[in-house]
């Protein structure tokens, strides 16, 4: 893979796309297409085929969409820093709620833009993060200067399991306080099949075989204690 040094001496920037939409892929294949110093090494459409894509082809730079189905954004970001450190993940997301930003940030994102950026201010971004700086949309960057000048009071980064949705984060709960199926589809006013899905959501994003384990994790991490 290339170093900040490689960069420095005009080796290409090696990025990998992952976006669950073929549109964004090739959306972003059409704007590095004329330019010397960027070049696409892979692409995936969600965050498994990332972490893939990652380790064969080990990339300066990986350009994440956060939700995707299966494995989300954030945990593949994780997930890819943990196998390559040296590689920056740049979220290139719809999103721009606290949960989704914050989410990203403490998973190791380098930078944040929405879709819907200019094309420059894309290619800026990547050659920053690529540079080791952080980069973040004018929209996301008053959100961290707001939170940090709030002392962090009205964040809501502290919510475990980010890559949850915040309606599989009450069924997780309801699952480790006990409750059955039946149980928690009355307390949300909800059908058992939605519970069901609901609930493989929930099995896929935080990679558990089973209920039994999902409790475990959920406990873990402080949920299970409503009624």
């Amino acid at each position: 893979m290339s170093t900040e040094a490689d960069l420095s001496t005009g080796a290409a920037i090696r990025v990998v796309v992952v976006d669950d939409h073929p549109l964004m892929r090739e959306g972003m294949r059409a704007l590095v297409a004329s330019l010397s110093d960027i070049e696409i090494v892979g692409e995936a459409g969600d965050g498994e085929a990332a972490c893939r894509e990652t380790q064969l082809t080990r990339p300066d730079v990986v350009v994440m969409d956060l939700h995707m189905p299966g494995v989300s954004g954030v945990e593949a970001t994780r997930s890819i820093l943990r196998v390559a450190p040296a590689t920056r993940v740049l979220v290139l997301t719809m999103f721009e709620d606290d949960e989704s930003v914050f989410a990203a940030m403490r998973a190791g994102a380098s930078g944040y833009l929405v879709k819907g950026a200019q094309q420059d201010e894309i290619v800026r971004a990547v050659r920053a993060v690529a540079a080791g700086q952080a980069v973040f949309g004018p929209t996301v960057a008053r959100r961290i200067i707001d939170f940090f000048a709030g002392g962090g009071r009205d964040a809501t980064p502290a919510e475990p399991f980010p890559e949850l949705t915040g309606r599989e984060r009450e069924v997780l709960d309801l699952i480790a306080a006990g409750h059955s199926n039946a149980v928690i589809a009355r307390r949300l006013v909800i059908s058992p099949k939605t519970v069901s899905n609901h609930i493989s959501a929930i099995f896929a994003k935080l990679q558990v075989a089973d209920r039994a384990e999902a409790i475990v994790r959920a406990r873990q991490a402080g949920l299970g204690h409503r009624p």
